[in-house]
C-alpha cells in the first residue's frame, strides 16, 4: 500500500508540476475604481468603460486624463510562470503602475498591449492606469469621429510558462502565420514562432505544428527543435507539407483550418506552451484595368465602412455587439468591410474570418501631418502594432495608414505649405515601407478626398490600392458627375487600381420629400444617391469595389445638421435598426435568397389631401413585384434598379400593405401596415403645420405633428410670396425640432394661407441664422461667417393687425435659437395673411402653425 501511495503521490506531483507550467489567461473586468484627473473621490465602474458620455450632449466633450484603479488578488502566484496584464485597447495614452511601480507606457487608442508585472505581482495587488484621450502626440488628432477616453476593450491577466511565446513583438501572440503558396491544386502553410527562454538555465525545446480541417481531420505537421540560452528569444521558421486540393477560403465559403503551434520540451515531450490559429486559404490581386480577383476569379467588393460606437455606452461596448454588427453586414449581403478609421477589436476580426468579410484595416492617420517628430514615430510604433496584431486573420486584404490627409492641408501659396507637403510625403513612404516590412504578401492603401492634390504629389506611387472618399451630389456638386469622375482618373492613371472607399448621403428618419434635394437629410434623397451611386461602381470593371460610408449613424460630438452630434448616413441607425435604404443594398448585393423589402418603415406616417396618390417603393431582387392593398392587387410593376415604385391612393387610417414577387421560383413576400392621414381640417380645429421655404416635411420627434412641405402660394392652399430660401446646418438650440428652424424664407413680401373664416391661434416659428459658427471641414455649412451684419428687426402684421412691432429674434444675441411666437387673430376673408415691414437687417419665417378656435 505504501509503495502504491507513493506511486500515486508521484502522479499527483507530475499532474500538478504540468499544469503549473501551462498558459493560463482570464478577464479582471470587474470592480474597477475611476476618477477623472481633476476629481477628488473614485466611482465603481466595469471595464469596457468610457469616461465620455458627455459626447452625447456636447461638442466640448472631455478631452484629458482620467485614473482607473483596481485591486487585484492573485493567490496562485508561481515562480514558474511570468505574469502578465494584457489591455486590449485604452484610449488613446496608457500609463501602468502596479503596486507603486510605473512599468509602461503605450501610446495609441486601438492596438493591445502586455505588461510585465512578474517581478512586482503579490497576492494583494494594486493596478493604476492614467489614460489620456487628449494628447497631440498620438493619433488621431483631427477626424469626424468622438475620441472616446477610456479603458474600453477587455483587460486579462495572463500566467505564462518561463518559456513561451514571445509577448514582446508589438503585442502579438508571437506566432506569425502566412500561406506562401496557394492554388486550386494546392496550399503551403508556413510559420514562424518566435520563442523566449524567462528560465535561468538553457532549454532544449521542439516546436510542432499540427493543421487540421474543419472536421479535425490532420491535414499537415511539421515541427523544429531549438537550443535556447537563459535570457534568450530565437525565432523557428517551418514550412508544413503541402495540402492537395485546398478547401478555399471566401466570403460565401470562409472555410477556416486550425492551426495548433506548441512549445514541448524536446527530451520528455512535456508541452509548455501553445497558440492556436484559424487559417483561411486563398489568394488574390488588384489590377488597374480589370479590379479585383480572388482565388483567380473576378470579384467585386461590396462593402460598407464600420464605426464601433453604440448609444449609450460610446466605444465600451461587448464582444457580442461586434458579432451582432458583422452578422448584420452580412445579412445585407457584404463582402467587404474597411475598419474606419482604426484597428478594431479582436472580436471583429475573427468574425470576418468566420462569417467571411474581406477587410481593409487601417491607422487614425487623419487629415494632416503636425511638425511633430513624436507624433511621426508614434505613427510608426501604431502601425507596427497592428500589422503585427492582425497579420496572421485572413479575412484582411489591405492595410491602411492614411485617410484624407490634406484634407486641412494649407494653401499652395502658403509659405507653410512646401514643409507641410514634404513632411507629408516623407510619413506617407515611411509607414508604407514599414507596413511592407512586416507584412510583404500585402498591398497598402490609402484613402484621398475629393482632390487631384493627391495625385500630383505622387501619393498614388507610394501604395499599391488607392482609394477615392467621393461624396459629389451630397458635399457639393452633382452625383451625375460622379462616373464621369471615375473614367476621367482611369484615363489618367489605367494601371492604378481604384476602390471607392467612402461614399453616402445623411437621412432623418423625421425628413421626407416628394422632390428630394441635395443635403436636405431627406430619407428620398439618401435612396435616391445610393440607387445612383452603386449601379455604377458595380458596371466599371476598373473599379475593384466600394465601401458605403457608413453602416451605422455614429456619434460625433461636433456634428450638427439636422441630427445634432450623429453623423447620420448609416444603413442603420446607432441602435442597429434598418433603414428602408438597407435592402437596397441587400437587393442588390444578395443572390443567394429572395428578397423584397416595402420601403415604408422610415414613415411615421403619410399625409395628404384626399385622393391623391402617394408613392410607395418596394426593393426587391426579384423581376417582378406585385402589391395589394388590404388584401386588392394594385398592379404589378418590373423590378428595376432593384426597386419598384407604385402610385397608390390610401384610404384614411391604417392599411395592410402586401408586396410579392417570384424568387428562383419561390414565392417572396413583405407585408406592414401603412397608416395615412388627410391634411388637417381647419374648420374641425386640427392644427396645420407648414415648414417654411424647405422641400421637405419634418415629423416632430416629440409630438409626432408633421410640419408639412412648403412651396409658393397657390389658390386653395398656402404659402410664401417673394423672398428668398435661406438654409443652415448648423444647431438650433432651444428645440428638439431643429430641421423646422433650419430652413426659412427670408424678406419675404409675404406667406398665405387660405382658411375658413374664424378666430385662429397662429403660431410664427424663427430663427435667425445671420451670424454663423466657425465652418467646420466634415459639414455641410462651409460658409464663412459674417458676424459684423446688423441685427435684424421688423414688425408683424397678420390680417392687417400688426401683432408685434420692432421684433428681433436675436434680441439678446440668440442667434441660431428656436423662437416661437403664438398669435390670437381674427380671419374675416377666409385667408391668414402674415405681412413683414422690415425697420433693420432681414425679416424672416422658419416655420407657421394655425389652428382654429
Amino acid at each position: 500500500m505504501a509503495a502504491a501511495s507513493a506511486i500515486v503521490a508521484l502522479i499527483l506531483a507530475a499532474t500538478t508540476a504540468l499544469s503549473a507550467a501551462t498558459h493560463t489567461r482570464r478577464t479582471i473586468d470587474a470592480d474597477w475604481q475611476f476618477r477623472l484627473e481633476a476629481d477628488t473621490t473614485f466611482t465603481s465602474v466595469n471595464i469596457p468603460h468610457t469616461y465620455n458620455t458627455d459626447a452625447y450632449r456636447t461638442p466640448n466633450y472631455y478631452r484629458g486624463k482620467a485614473v482607473y484603479r483596481k485591486r487585484l488578488i492573485v493567490n496562485d502566484i508561481s515562480n514558474q510562470h511570468r505574469y502578465y496584464l494584457r489591455f486590449e485597447a485604452a484610449s488613446k495614452q496608457a500609463e501602468v503602475s502596479v503596486n507603486g511601480k510605473h512599468l509602461c507606457s503605450h501610446i495609441g487608442g486601438f492596438t493591445a498591449f502586455n505588461v510585465d508585472i512578474t517581478e512586482v505581482i503579490r497576492p494583494v495587488n494594486i493596478i493604476e492606469v492614467e489614460v489620456d484621450n487628449g494628447t497631440m502626440d498620438v493619433i488621431p488628432l483631427s477626424a469626424d469621429f468622438t475620441f472616446w477616453g477610456g479603458i474600453y476593450r477587455n483587460v486579462w491577466l495572463e500566467a505564462v510558462p518561463k518559456v513561451h511565446f514571445d509577448m514582446a513583438d508589438n503585442g502579438s501572440g508571437g506566432v506569425l502565420v502566412t500561406t506562401p503558396e496557394v492554388s486550386n491544386e494546392r496550399a503551403t502553410v508556413s510559420v514562424k514562432a518566435q520563442i523566449t527562454n524567462d528560465a535561468s538555465e538553457r532549454r532544449n525545446i521542439k516546436i510542432t505544428n499540427r493543421l487540421t480541417d474543419a472536421d479535425g481531420k490532420l491535414c499537415a505537421t511539421a515541427s523544429a527543435k531549438l537550443k535556447l540560452k537563459p535570457g534568450s528569444t530565437d525565432t523557428a521558421a517551418i514550412r508544413l507539407p503541402h495540402i492537395a486540393a485546398p478547401q478555399l477560403w471566401s466570403p460565401e465559403r470562409p472555410y477556416l483550418y486550425r492551426l495548433v503551434t506548441e512549445i514541448s520540451d524536446a527530451k520528455s515531450g512535456e508541452v509548455i506552451d501553445s497558440v492556436v490559429n484559424k487559417v483561411g486559404l486563398r489568394w488574390y490581386s488588384f489590377d488597374g484595368h480589370n479590379g479585383f480577383s480572388l482565388n483567380g476569379k473576378p470579384y467585386k467588393l461590396n462593402g460598407v465602412n464600420r464605426h464601433q460606437d453604440q448609444l449609450p455606452v460610446g466605444w465600451a461596448v461587448d464582444d457580442e455587439v461586434h458579432r451582432r454588427d458583422i452578422a448584420l453586414i452580412k445579412e445585407s449581403g457584404a463582402n467587404f468591410l474597411r475598419l474606419a478609421h482604426y484597428p478594431q477589436d479582436r472580436a471583429v476580426l475573427d468574425a470576418c474570418d468566420e462569417m467571411g468579410l474581406l477587410v481593409w484595416q487601417e491607422i487614425p492617420t487623419v487629415d494632416y501631418v503636425p511638425a511633430n517628430p513624436k507624433h511621426d514615430d508614434n505613427c510608426e510604433k501604431i502601425v507596427s502594432e497592428m500589422v503585427c496584431q492582425y497579420r496572421n486573420h485572413p479575412s484582411i486584404i489591405l492595410w491602411g495608414f492614411m485617410n484624407e490627409i490634406l484634407l486641412r492641408a494649407v494653401e499652395s501659396e502658403d509659405p507653410e505649405w512646401e514643409a507641410a507637403k514634404q513632411r507629408t510625403q516623407e510619413l506617407a513612404c515611411r509607414l508604407d515601407s514599414r507596413v511592407r516590412a512586416l507584412d510583404p504578401t500585402r498591398p497598402t492603401v490609402m484613402a484621398f478626398h475629393h482632390s487631384q492634390r493627391y495625385n500630383e504629389l505622387e501619393f498614388n506611387k507610394i501604395v499599391d490600392v488607392v482609394g477615392w472618399n467621393l461624396y459629389i451630389g451630397w458635399y457639393g456638386g452633382d452625383m451625375a458627375n460622379f462616373e464621369r469622375f471615375c473614367r476621367e482618373e482611369h484615363d489618367r492613371y489605367p494601371d492604378v487600381p481604384m476602390i471607392i472607399s467612402e461614399w453616402g448621403a445623411g437621412s432623418d428618419r423625421r425628413i421626407h420629400s416628394d422632390a428630394p434635394r441635395s443635403a436636405d437629410f431627406s430619407i428620398e434623397y439618401q435612396q435616391q444617391f445610393v440607387e445612383h451611386y452603386l449601379p455604377i461602381i458595380n458596371k466599371l470593371p476598373f473599379i475593384s469595389g466600394g465601401n458605403y460610408w457608413n453602416f451605422i449613424d455614429f456619434n460625433v460630438a461636433s456634428r450638427q445638421e439636422s441630427m445634432q452630434f450623429v453623423n447620420n448616413k448609416g444603413l442603420v441607425d446607432n441602435n442597429r435598426h434598418q433603414k428602408d435604404v438597407f435592402y437596397y443594398f441587400k437587393s442588390m448585393w444578395r443572390h443567394d435568397t429572395g428578397v423584397i423589402h416595402i420601403a415604408t418603415r422610415d414613415r411615421q406616417y403619410y399625409i395628404g389631401a384626399v385622393g391623391a396618390p402617394q408613392k410607395i417603393k418596394v426593393y426587391s431582387n426579384a423581376a417582378e413585384v406585385e402589391l395589394k392593398i388590404d388584401g386588392q392587387s394594385v398592379g404589378r410593376k418590373a423590378v428595376e434598379n432593384c426597386n419598384a415604385v407604385f402610385d397608390v391612393v390610401l384610404p384614411e387610417g391604417t392599411t395592410a400593405v402586401i408586396a410579392e414577387g417570384i424568387y428562383d421560383g419561390r414565392r417572396i413576400a413583405d407585408a406592414t401596415m401603412v397608416e395615412y392621414r388627410a391634411l388637417p381640417r381647419l374648420e374641425r380645429g386640427e392644427e396645420l403645420a407648414i415648414n417654411v421655404g424647405s422641400n421637405c416635411s419634418v415629423t416632430s420627434a416629440t409630438s409626432g405633428l408633421t410640419w408639412l412641405a412648403d412651396h409658393e402660394y397657390q389658390p386653395g392652399s398656402w404659402g410664401y410670396t417673394g423672398g428668398n430660401i435661406a438654409s443652415t446646418t448648423q444647431t438650433v438650440t432651444g428645440t428638439v425640432d431643429g430641421p423646422v428652424y433650419q430652413t426659412s424664407v427670408v424678406n419675404p413680401d409675404g406667406y398665405c394661407i387660405d382658411a375658413p373664416r374664424g378666430t385662429y391661434e397662429v403660431e410664427l416659428l424663427f430663427c435667425d441664422a445671420s451670424h454663423q459658427h466657425k465652418p467646420q471641414a466634415y459639414l455641410l455649412d462651409t460658409r464663412t461667417p459674417d458676424n459684423a451684419v446688423t441685427l435684424s428687426r421688423f414688425d408683424i402684421s397678420i390680417c392687417g393687425r400688426t401683432v408685434q412691432s420692432a421684433f428681433a429674434p436675436a434680441e439678446n444675441g440668440t442667434y441660431l435659437q428656436a423662437i416661437r411666437n403664438r398669435y390670437v387673430v381674427e380671419n374675416t376673408n377666409g385667408k391668414i395673411e402674415v405681412k413683414f415691414n422690415r425697420i433693420n437687417g432681414n425679416s424672416m419665417l422658419s416655420g407657421i402653425k394655425i389652428r382654429r378656435l
